[in-house]
């Protein structure tokens, strides 16, 4: 038994309930519990209210409040103090929406025993814990929140659950470079995390932003692994970042930084271990130093080691624009599915990078009319539609979109609420949140980024028919020419861009059908039903390989 105390509040109204609770805390946990118990929620929060409380064990039907409302408020009084729901009420809808709300954990009375109590308030107390260092970010909490969410609905085994909260494997390094005068030395922090070992290598890009941290690359690393699954992809999810703007950094700054990193994370990837690929900030010419320096230590050119490389190099056709042909594909298929005619149809793309400016080209190839598009400099309107080549022909020139002419400048907020009938998010993550979902005013959502829709907007979307294509099925078109690039480097053979495009297209509507008919059998939301696809392929995995020793 651990020596540290935690205090624990109960709130419990049924007196038979409360003393077989805390009986459990006394004499079966391996924390030594130090209990205050209540029966109602205003006495609760009155606890709450003086401190000194590690964590909150909550029914949630009390005589002065009812079912989430009870949660809201406690949340509300102390968002910092975790709670786990201990109820009679067997929903699985309700148990969903807890941990969407924020609970920890859902346990049922009728099950409750002295280990899963146990197993909950240590996870729990673990997981703040975690969340109280680096690994604490807004995009890491809502991946863990979706995840916990689809697998209330698919009743997930607690061991499995508790295993795929966190990464597997997580480098965190510090490392020098010089910038371009040799008198000054940078030194930054990079990140190289794997979330899921079993599935096989493990996969997934390399971020360069100043704002990259622990929480962030491991979120993206979760949510590789659900996205390579949907997919039916045989890897697990990896992520990388170095947290530095590379805006301002020369092109040998950039190059001796990416080697200096590739040096530090060499011993954990491998075409047979872990296979980065480019992301934010990162483009082929990155790629291409970190291939050379992997080769370089090992002897030989190993063109596997990375994707999304020069095609000279070993990458393959059609991997620039993967990611935003994808989602385009796929937004095709909803659209047929919700009866939505793209060729009279208008669209906003928020976010001008790779993706968002290859999404907007071929929206534009499928007839739709581009009302609006926006970078990191501007917000680009005109109502009576926007050239895309003219935008990309000024953006090759100027690097970003502010000065383009013929176009209304809007803030990124107004872009967002602009009435269209398709929102293409390609941008950063949290952009549609609880506070601007009701102004949200498209039919159809397409996430090109991650993350970029917090579980509460999605709640008010959906209510509001607005749908929505998942960031894990919206935007694998990206790592699923990356396997494509990988099959052919072990191969040393090359696809023609029509072979290429084909089999994305098949891979990626098959992950939408499969999708779809989940959601429609069991009534849930594209995202909930992604989510367990890729879980469920998961777990088998897992249940499959055992544990060892």
């Amino acid at each position: 038994m651990s020596d540290q105390t935690v205090r624990v509040l109960l709130v419990e109204d049924n007196p038979l309930h409360a003393k077989l609770i805390q009986r459990l805390l006394d004499t079966e946990m391996q924390l030594r519990c130090e209990v205050v118990a209540v029966d109602r929620l205003a006495d609760g929060l009155g606890q709450l209210e003086r401190g000194a409380t590690d964590l909150v064990l909550l029914d949630l039907i009390l005589p002065d409040s009812q079912e989430l409302e009870t949660l809201f408020r406690i949340r509300s009084a102390a968002p910092d103090v975790p709670v786990v729901i201990l109820t009679g009420l067997d929903d699985v809808k309700l148990a969903a929406h807890a941990v969407e709300a924020g609970a920890s954990d859902f346990l049922l009375k009728t099950r409750l025993n002295g280990v899963a109590l146990d197993r909950a308030i240590r996870y729990t107390l673990a997981r703040k814990r975690a969340h109280g260092g680096e690994w604490d970010s807004p995009m890491f909490r809502l991946a863990q929140q979706q995840f916990l969410k689809a697998a209330q609905f698919m009743n997930l085994d607690d061991n499995i659950r508790q295993r795929l909260l966190f990464p597997q494997r997580t480098q965190v390094v510090s490392f020098p470079f010089f910038r371009d005068d040799r008198a000054q030395v940078e030194t930054v922090f990079g990140y190289r995390v794997q979330h899921v070992l079993t599935m096989g290598p493990t996969k997934g890009g390399i971020r360069y932003h100043e704002d990259v941290d622990l929480g962030d690359v491991a979120a993206l690393a979760t949510l590789m692994t659900w996205k390579c699954a949907l997919m039916r992809l045989p890897f697990g999810g990896a992520k990388g970042g170095v947290r530095v703007d590379p805006t301002v950094l020369s092109k040998t700054e950039l190059q001796r930084l990416t080697r200096r990193y590739t040096a530090e994370i060499i011993d954990i990837i491998g075409p047979d271990k872990d296979i980065p690929a480019p992301d934010m900030g990162t483009d082929e010419q990155v790629m291409a130093w970190v291939m050379d320096t992997y080769s370089q230590q090992v002897g030989h050119a190993v063109p596997a080691v990375v994707t999304g490389k020069p095609v000279v190099l070993g990458g393959s056709l059609g991997r620039k624009e993967a990611t935003g042909r994808g989602l385009v594909y796929v937004i095709e298929a909803a659209a047929e599915a919700i009866g939505l005619d793209l060729a009279k149809s208008t669209a906003v793309v928020q976010g001008f990078g790779n993706v968002g400016s290859f999404a907007a080209r071929f929206l534009a190839g499928a007839g739709l009319k581009i009302i609006a598009v926006s970078d990191v400099s501007i917000g680009l309107y005109n109502p009576a539609g926007l050239s895309v080549n003219a935008l990309l022909e000024y953006v090759a020139k100027n690097r970003v979109l502010a000065g383009f002419p013929d176009a209304e400048p809007i803030s990124n907020a107004e872009l967002l609420e602009l009435e269209c009938d398709v929102l293409v998010l390609a941008a950063l993550q949290n952009q549609v949140t609880a506070e601007n979902a009701e102004r949200i005013k498209c039919q159809l959502l397409a996430e090109g980024a991650n993350g970029p829709t917090t579980l509460e907007a999605d709640e008010i979307l959906n209510e509001r028919g607005v749908h929505i294509i998942p960031d894990i099925l919206g935007n694998a078109g990206g790592v699923t020419v990356s396997y494509f690039e990988w099959v052919q480097g072990l191969q040393n053979l090359t696809w023609t861009l029509d072979e290429i495009n084909y089999r994305l297209k098949a891979i990626l509507l098959d992950a939408f059908a499969r999708t779809r008919r989940r959601a429609e059998d069991d009534q849930l939301d594209l995202r909930t039903a992604a989510l367990i696809e890729g879980i469920a392929r998961v777990t088998q995995a897992k249940l499959l390989r055992g544990l060892f020793p």
